[in-house]
């Protein structure tokens, strides 16, 4: 019963937010088995492109290290906004979801190449929760119950928080920067004048994530023959009115 209810609300998580949490949650507890090392999924540039090691594009994603305190704060943060999002502003807009994944990994993969960033996950998680921040920009804030502030405050935040755990903040500033952009070209650019949405989600992950309602088949009703109005059949009724009937009116 209780797997069962696990199962049920495991399936109610929307399919990004799901497939991308349960690949990070296994790619981890992988590593933590000792079935993967973290030597095989880093982003390695050189491997990349000499020994065609191309899952390093996906895997630097996917872990945000050894189980303990920073892989489950990163993994509450990534699950909570990420799904907000879906639910949110891109309700009904899987495809435009997927988009907005793809845009920001390619550019994060640009910037390692010229930063040193050996894993983009912390990077892809502050990118999601700025672009939330930036679209829910009167939401109040509680952070550990330490302080209040208005949700664009919140990738900053994190960003004092994880200076404060000793993480490089290389990785959170590129994230932040990112998300920056993606704002800037989805939500601010089109509405100036003369601006255009550069953004366009392709027609065939559209169909493949958001394929149109099918509409029930139209099964007309009978014709109703020599009915009028009402129901009653006032033209049969009065020839069957008796002959007498009519000479006593």
């Amino acid at each position: 019963m209780a797997y069962q209810t696990l199962l049920q609300e495991y399936m109610l998580v929307p399919p990004v937010t799901r497939a991308y949490t349960t690949a990070c949650v296994i790619t981890t507890l992988a590593v933590q088995l000792d079935l993967v090392s973290p030597f095989q999924l880093y982003f390695n540039p050189i491997v990349i492109l000499k020994k065609y090691q191309l899952w390093r594009l996906i895997t630097t994603f996917l872990f945000f290290g050894n189980l303990g305190f920073n892989f489950f704060f990163n993994m509450i943060f990534t699950y909570r906004y990420c799904r907000m999002l879906e639910e949110g502003s891109f309700r009904g807009r899987t495809a435009d979801f997927v988009v907005m994944f793809i845009f920001g990994g390619v550019l994060m993969i640009l910037c390692a190449f010229f930063v040193n960033l050996l894993f983009l996950g912390q990077a892809f998680t502050i990118m999601i929760v700025y672009i939330w921040s930036r679209r829910n920009i009167y939401v109040r804030m509680n952070f550990f119950g330490l302080m209040n502030f208005q949700a664009p405050y919140l990738p900053w935040v994190l960003l004092g928080f994880s200076v404060l755990l000793g993480n490089a903040i290389s990785v959170d500033l590129v994230g932040m920067a990112i998300g920056h952009i993606y704002f800037f070209i989805e939500d601010v650019l089109p509405r100036q004048r003369g601006g255009q949405k550069i953004l366009k989600t392709p027609m065939f992950l559209k169909k493949l994530f958001d394929p149109a309602p099918e509409e029930p088949d139209y099964v007309p009703l009978p014709e109703l023959a020599n009915v009028r109005p009402g129901g009653f059949d006032w033209r049969n009724q009065n020839q069957n009115i008796p002959e007498n009937d009519e000479g006593n009116r």
